[in-house]
């Protein structure tokens, strides 16, 4: 089996994989939760107001509409994370993440001439298999 075949075999694991399955089941109820998207959409406002402030000149800019446009936007955020179904999304996009993590990590110490069918990814950089603390892998 050559490398891209075995790629699209991954690819179709992954999607058999209930980490995946849970992202999209929690991406399509994220889609479906209009009032969701409503808090979505009234964040992304904010957040381009806020842009458009802050990209004046820098005698131009007012530094107390500034900082009332960046608590209005963090608190519009702190609204969108409540939703129960963002909730959920991030928890299910986390674990999927950590999975194509973990592939990475084997793909890549792999390619460095380890064996793929030993490596531990969790071993590399000192990792203990957390993600709490964790800077990041690779």
């Amino acid at each position: 089996m050559d490398a891209i075949t075995a790629a699209r075999e991954l690819g179709k694991a992954i999607q058999a994989d209930p980490r995946y399955k849970d992202y999209v089941a929690a991406k399509a109820a994220n889609d479906a939760d209009e009032g969701l998207q409503k808090l979505i959409s009234d964040f992304s406002a904010k957040r381009s107001l806020l842009q458009a402030e802050m990209a004046k000149e820098a005698d131009e800019q007012d530094g107390e509409k500034i900082r009332l446009m960046n608590k209005e936007m963090q608190d519009a955020y702190g609204d969108v994370m409540k939703n129960v179904n963002m909730a959920n999304f991030a928890v299910v996009k986390n674990a999927l993440d950590m999975l194509l993590n973990e592939v990475n990590m084997i793909i890549s110490m792999s390619c460095e001439g380890e064996d793929p069918d030993t490596c531990d990814p969790h071993a590399a950089h000192g990792c203990g298999g957390s993600c709490a603390t964790c800077g990041g892998c690779g």
